[in-house]
């Protein structure tokens, strides 16, 4: 089962995220890839990362890494959680220069085709776009067309897609 969790900012996501693959491994270990890398200059970034390491069980590793369809590819057999999608976005764009008109595309291809692939549960972490003020700068803009182009294509990949809203889980999408 392939499911992608989308919300809010602190809409309670990753929370429920963690709390579905938990129970569809059950009790067996779970595989986290965390995609936001750890800034030591900024304490709130710090602090949220920390929240969410305080909230997995010790039986789960922990990956922290931006070639998400790399680790998805290597262990494709136990149950994996990514948080979050848009965390890698940032990183892939960065490296393709995609803030000032570099593609994406060949990446974007990259991750779905792993997600595609992969043989256990996963459980995918993203931040929805599009439920606010459109983005001021260019490179604002390029972030929310590229993640709601992603999101897009991995909820078609997906076989469940649920929208966390107020730390309600909404579904979008069902198991054919």
């Amino acid at each position: 089962m392939r499911v992608l969790v989308l919300g809010g900012i602190r809409s309670g996501k990753s929370n429920w995220a963690e709390t579905a693959i938990a129970a569809s491994a059950a009790g067996a270990p779970v595989r986290y890839l965390a995609t936001g890398p750890l800034a030591d200059d900024d304490a709130s970034w710090a602090q949220r990362v920390s929240v969410h390491r305080a909230r997995r069980p010790d039986s789960w590793s922990t990956v922290e890494t931006s070639d998400v369809a790399t680790q998805l590819r290597s262990c494709n057999d136990k149950p994996t959680l990514v948080d979050d999608i848009g965390g890698w976005l940032t990183t892939a764009m960065d490296r393709a220069g995609a803030w000032d008109g570099g593609s994406v595309g060949a990446d974007i291809d990259d991750l779905v085709d792993a997600v595609a692939g992969f043989a256990a549960d996963l459980v995918l972490v993203s931040p929805e776009v599009g439920l606010t003020v459109i983005p001021e700068t260019a490179a604002g803009r390029r972030f929310a067309d590229a993640l709601g182009t992603l999101n897009q294509r991995l909820a078609a990949t997906c076989d469940r897609v649920v929208l966390v809203v107020a730390g309600q889980p909404v579904t979008v999408k069902e198991p054919s």
